[in-house]
């Protein structure tokens, strides 16, 4: 992909396109602002073919980069963050059929529980936790959804 194709994919905005035709769709890519996405070189969503897969998404404030301490208050952050860049795609988390929580430590899940569920409870996806160490230490769970668009 050449430089400016890629700058195309991190305008920040909805539907955000690399012009690359894949099916019938055009793949769209959406960008929190976050500096970890052009930092890393990944899109915090891209939309192809009615899907939209959201990347693993912690609890960071993008506005403030700026993370709470607590893994509930980061939970919901990192809740927050995914719901934007729902909207952003045309989507929101009642369209969600998947995802996939890490955390490093798995005794601070069951404190999530009430918040999954607050955030997901009408979707119900199918869901995975799992535990594993992630970039910084001071991130405590990370999110990632794949949801549907609608029709």
């Amino acid at each position: 992909m050449t430089e400016s194709g890629r700058d195309a994919g991190r305008g920040g905005k909805a539907g955000a396109s690399d012009g690359a035709e894949t099916g019938h769709d055009r793949r769209q890519r959406i960008s929190s602002g976050s500096p970890f996405e052009a930092d890393i070189g990944y899109s915090r969503a891209v939309i192809e073919d009615g899907w939209v897969f959201v990347a693993g998404t912690t609890g960071f404030d993008y506005a403030s980069m700026e993370i709470a301490p607590g893994v509930e208050a980061q939970c919901d952050q990192a809740f927050r963050n995914i719901a934007d860049a729902l909207a952003q795609a045309g989507a929101s988390l009642d369209q969600v059929v998947r995802v996939t929580y890490v955390l490093p430590d798995p005794d601070d899940w069951p404190a999530c529980w009430p918040i999954t569920s607050r955030w997901l409870g009408g979707a119900m996806p199918a869901a995975t936790m799992i535990s594993a160490g992630l970039q910084d230490p001071r991130m405590k769970i990370e999110i990632e959804v794949t949801a549907r668009l609608p029709d």
